[in-house]
């Protein structure tokens, strides 16, 4: 059902079936990396009202940290691995001081899971995120996968019909006030910054309620 990509190394694309929601690959820890990207494999379809959760396991640590989701809307996703280099270079010293070579295993959790329960904790690590963003640090580059009332809509093709007039209804909304005329013509235009500020705000929008362009208000 799913594969992962890691750069230089195979593809990977059979993961320990734990249960029938939940799999896990096992991803050895040396050579280090700081980036997982994983896909839904062709033909492959999550129940409906469901996504699938990514969760990874760095040792010595026990737990589980919740990195993002893939769903049917979002086959695939990049997601931003931290901590690894210090495992990687521990094992490649003992290794080189003639102890056993032993290389951590890092376990990739993914596990499908109700949109409800994935958008809970999409909203709790984007508020981890925001606040490591507040006291300095960088974000985690991470993408995001939108579930709940809009990915919903996506399966059904009069609601995408009406989701992507929505759009554009709020597109041609912010932009018309910035419309002027040019040229011998009068030709109206509308300049590119415009359109970019449009864009930075339609994107926080999102962030904040990705349902809001189906909600009846925003006809």
């Amino acid at each position: 059902m799913f594969g992962v990509i890691i750069s230089g190394r195979p593809v990977l694309t059979e993961p320990q079936a734990i249960s029938q929601t939940q799999f896990a690959f096992q991803l050895p820890a040396a050579p280090s990396f700081n980036h997982i990207v994983v896909f839904l494999l062709p033909g492959t379809q999550l129940p409906p009202d469901t996504a699938a959760s990514v969760y990874v396991q760095i040792p010595p640590s026990p737990d589980f940290r919740f990195l993002g989701a893939v769903a049917n809307e979002k086959q695939s996703a990049i997601f931003k691995v931290d901590g690894l280099e210090q495992i990687a270079r521990e094992a490649q010293a003992i290794a080189a001081a003639g102890g056993p070579a032993q290389i951590p295993t890092v376990t990739l959790g993914v596990s499908i899971e109700p949109v409800a329960q994935v958008n809970t904790a999409m909203q709790a690590r984007q508020a981890e995120k925001a606040a490591h963003q507040n006291g300095g640090s960088g974000g985690s580059g991470m993408e995001l996968v939108k579930a709940g009332a809009a990915a919903t809509a996506a399966t059904n093709p009069e609601a995408v019909k009406l989701l992507a007039q929505r759009i554009i209804g709020n597109a041609f909304n912010f932009l018309a006030s910035f419309s002027g005329n040019v040229g011998p013509g009068g030709v109206e235009v509308v300049p590119l910054k415009a359109f970019q500020d449009w864009w930075q705000k339609f994107g926080k929008k999102i962030e904040m309620d990705p349902s809001f362009l189906v909600r009846e208000d925003q006809i």
